[in-house]
């Protein structure tokens, strides 16, 4: 036997011999790189084939091909033995104990903002209200002309109000609403205007966008004692039974007269920091609707009368839950939600 057919059955044996050593796919490919890469064994033993005598190549080479086809039949067979083990392993491992108790997700709460809005909104509907909607990128006709506000208001300041540029902002209140359903729809009008707003402000109790809702009723012979029975009604049942109710003269553009309306504090007796000491909390505007705005929308003041209010929400809920900083409302800490 020649030379180069014993060293190629000696690769041979050494290789079956390792192979049965093999554990895992780490190992497997150093030994096939060890006897078939670049620099292995066999590889280097190949190269020798060129010194074989013509007459002997066409038996080294078939000889040559057996041991390469049987080993790397065996490095197959030991990678699938490896795999199916890795497999059984991971199914091992990975397995559903089905008698374990089952893990449940943690189910969010609404939020603050959000539950105030539907209680708002259930009270109001209650009352005969209905709901309506308006853009929240408004025409500043519709959020100040329209609303006897003046050219001149400081509320059309760039300092109190976002411009999106010439004639559009962002609206300011939902009273814009009002505007466009008295523009489609004739008297009698009970609407409530949920929605966002936005002002340049910030601090403990302002952010630059916050949530209001505005009402509107108009009728023939709608009077003010009207408005403080609707609004009477609102905070006994949005506060409780106790809650009592003050009205002090104010003025708003777009009613006349006007009033800031104040609830009991519900914190406490004799004044405390929530109240400044007085034992009132404002808690929404309000007033007869003025015959200007009537006449911005053809209605006649002599033959039509109405009110309107308007609320922040975002006061409301911080009274009702007893939230000491607005902005605890923005953070989404779930922490914060969970309490409500």
């Amino acid at each position: 036997m020649s030379e180069f057919a014993e060293q190629l059955k000696k690769i041979r044996a050494e290789a079956v011999s390792v192979l049965q050593k093999v554990s895992d796919a780490k190992e497997l490919e150093a030994v096939r790189v060890e006897y078939f890469g670049r620099k292995g064994k066999y590889t280097l033993t190949m190269k020798g084939m060129a010194k074989i005598p013509a007459s002997d190549r066409p038996a080294m080479g078939s000889l040559s091909n057996q041991i390469r086809n049987e080993l790397t039949q065996k490095i197959e067979t030991v990678a699938s033995q490896i795999a199916k083990k890795e497999r059984e392993h991971q199914l091992l491992s990975e397995r559903i104990d089905i008698t374990l108790p089952s893990r449940h997700s943690q189910i969010g709460k609404k939020h603050p903002i959000t539950q105030t809005f539907e209680i708002i909104n259930s009270i109001f509907h209650n009352m005969g209200f209905q709901i309506a909607e308006g853009p929240e990128v408004e025409l500043e006709y519709y959020n100040f002309d329209a609303l006897n506000t003046p050219a001149d208001h400081p509320a059309r300041d760039l300092q109190d109000t976002f411009y999106v540029e010439d004639g559009i902002v962002l609206r300011t209140h939902t009273s814009p609403v009002q505007i466009r359903v008295m523009e489609q729809e004739q008297p009698p009008i009970r609407v409530i205007a949920p929605g966002r707003v936005y002002r340049r402000d910030y601090d403990i109790s302002h952010t630059p966008m916050f949530h209001q809702v505005e009402g509107l009723l108009v009728d023939r012979d709608v009077s003010f004692s009207q408005l403080k029975g609707v609004l009477y009604s609102f905070a006994q049942q949005m506060f409780g039974k106790k809650t009592k109710v003050r009205f002090r003269p104010h003025f708003f553009p777009f009613t006349e007269p006007s009033a800031e309306v104040d609830i009991s504090c519900p914190f406490c007796q004799n004044g405390c920091r929530t109240c400044s000491g007085t034992g009132w909390i404002e808690i929404l505007g309000a007033g007869a609707v003025d015959p200007n705005v009537f006449k911005s929308v053809n209605y006649n003041p002599e033959e039509y009368t109405g009110f309107a209010f308007g609320m922040g929400v975002d006061r409301i809920a911080m009274i009702k839950f007893g939230i000491t900083d607005l902005r605890l409302m923005l953070e989404n800490d779930m922490r914060f939600s969970e309490q409500f």
